[in-house]
């Protein structure tokens, strides 16, 4: 005889033990049973965190600038470029940074705040008032947030275009363009407008940098002072204060070692009576004017000194004497002192 399966024993007893059971046993444990859990249809009850998290991703953001009041990808010194950019898609509160570069250098930067525009984006706004020769860019960065992802444009840049200066003009250009003169150790007198010293000034620049000498400030020149290029390189930086007399360059220069304090035109001694060259000192004074015409002299050897004088042509045209111009005297005076050095080549 074949063995009984142990599948058909084990039903056998199952069923006998339900049939031993109360009937209202056997119905609960059924329905325990065949009713496995299933998730709640209730939407009182919160969803996992990791659906949460997956909802409330940042949207992603795009930013893009343009720039404003350019004329041909250039900008007047002096005057505004304005950056104008929008955010998209809008969203409130939110920031943009505007970064200005000037000859790839940082500059400075503005947070500025992204208003509603007409449609679904934002827009901003900064500018910048141009101060300086040299080639400026923006780029404008916005910053990741809980509502946007981060995004920055790649940098715009422009140039800086200079006018021409002369006699009788004032405002802000004339106003920088001095600043920058002194920077660079020229006299050319305090205010607004383009006056008789400042002209002088432009002259001494154009000796000093061996162009055609005049008292005008043409756009290469104001492009130079704005760019704080144009000094004059002391030859004898290891003197102390000094004075250095250029016959070459018809200037003489007041020095504190390598750094130059002032620079005025003159005209030397003509070649027929030129003047004495070498290292020496100043020795006596002689205020007020001669009977030569010799205003404000001080000697620095026999009977050469620096004075000013009625007449300062472009050239070597003088007796031997430093010539300076009678305006320009008093000053130059005062800033000598006995046994100063002074160096004439």
């Amino acid at each position: 005889m074949q063995p009984m399966s142990r599948r058909p024993l084990l039903a056998v007893a199952v069923a006998a033990a339900a049939l031993a059971l109360p009937s209202s046993a056997i119905a609960d444990d059924a329905v325990a049973v065949a009713a496995p859990a299933t998730p709640s249809a209730d939407p009182s009850v919160a969803e996992p965190p990791e659906a949460a998290d997956a909802s409330a991703a940042p949207v992603r953001s795009r930013v893009k600038i343009r720039l404003g009041h350019l004329h041909k990808g250039r900008v007047r010194i002096y005057r505004s470029v304005r950056v104008i950019g929008s955010l998209t898609p809008f969203r409130p509160d939110q920031k943009v940074k505007v970064t200005y570069y000037l000859n790839t250098q940082k500059l400075r930067s503005k947070t500025v705040r992204v208003h509603r525009g007409k449609g679904n984006y934002g827009v901003f706004d900064s500018k910048l008032i141009v101060r300086k020769a040299g080639k400026y860019a923006a780029s404008a960065r916005h910053a990741p947030s809980a509502e946007l992802s981060g995004d920055r444009t790649v940098r715009k840049s422009w140039k800086v275009s200079f006018p021409s200066l002369g006699r009788g003009q004032c405002g802000k250009v004339v106003k920088g363009f001095r600043k920058g003169l002194t920077r660079l150790g020229y006299e050319p007198a305090g205010g607004r407008c383009f006056n008789s010293k400042m002209a002088r000034g432009v002259l001494a620049f154009r000796k000093v940098n061996n162009m055609s000498r005049n008292m005008h400030a043409g756009k290469r020149i104001v492009r130079m002072v704005f760019g704080g290029r144009g000094g004059y390189r002391v030859r004898y930086p290891r003197a102390g204060e000094h004075v250095e007399a250029s016959l070459g360059k018809q200037v003489i220069v007041f020095a504190d070692g390598d750094k130059v304090e002032a620079i005025y035109p003159i005209s030397s001694g003509k070649p027929s009576t030129p003047t004495v060259q070498g290292h020496f000192n100043f020795y006596s004074t002689q205020p007020g004017y001669n009977s030569h015409g010799m205003y404000y002299s001080f000697y620095f050897v026999g009977g050469y000194a620096i004075h000013g004088y009625y007449s300062v042509p472009n050239y070597p045209a003088s007796h031997g004497c430093l010539r300076t111009f009678i305006s320009d005297q008093p000053e130059i005076y005062n800033r000598i002192f006995y046994g100063e050095d002074i160096f004439v080549f």
